[in-house]
């Protein structure tokens, strides 16, 4: 993993872009940007997961987990929420297919696409159980956490997920 400069943060990339004579032109998987307004971001691997959930910008995606159970894997994520363990990985900032690449917001300020399932300013944040690409209210210590609501109605949180 790497730090890396000049990141196209709305980009996709294809497999095969990631190899071959175009690669140095396109990021490694878990590579790091920090912009300079110290939001974070990690170039990862986008799956559809068992429902063929498509990428949105601004959707939430937890850490790829088959059938709800961890496999240990940080490098791909996916919006469906029946393939994650609950645990938020970032924010979309691209729309790839499933099995393409792109970054997620993991730190800093956003405004996500969709309305939060539950949850108002200054609340804990975790990624919704029930509804794809959503965010709720952490209300249980089991709760994975990784967000806060800053304006809830205009769809702001400030991302702290696992980097």
């Amino acid at each position: 993993m790497t730090a890396f400069a000049g990141a196209n943060l709305s980009a996709t990339y294809t497999a095969a872009e990631l190899t071959g004579a175009e690669s140095a032109k396109a990021p490694g998987i878990g590579d790091k940007y920090v912009s300079h307004d110290n939001k974070e971001y990690r170039f990862v691997r986008y799956l559809g997961g068992a429902g063929a959930i498509a990428a949105v910008v601004g959707n939430a995606v937890g850490f790829f987990a088959p059938g709800g159970v961890s496999t240990g894997v940080v490098n791909d994520v996916t919006s469906d929420v029946s393939d994650t363990a609950g645990n938020l990985a970032g924010i979309l900032c691209g729309a790839p297919a499933s099995g393409d690449y792109c970054w997620i917001q993991t730190a800093g300020a956003v405004t996500i696409a969709p309305a939060l399932v539950s949850g108002a300013d200054g609340n804990a944040l975790t990624l919704s159980t029930t509804t794809d690409g959503t965010l709720k209210v952490a209300g249980a210590v089991t709760d994975a956490g990784g967000a806060v609501a800053i304006d809830a109605s205009a769809k702001i949180i400030f991302l702290n997920c696992p980097r």
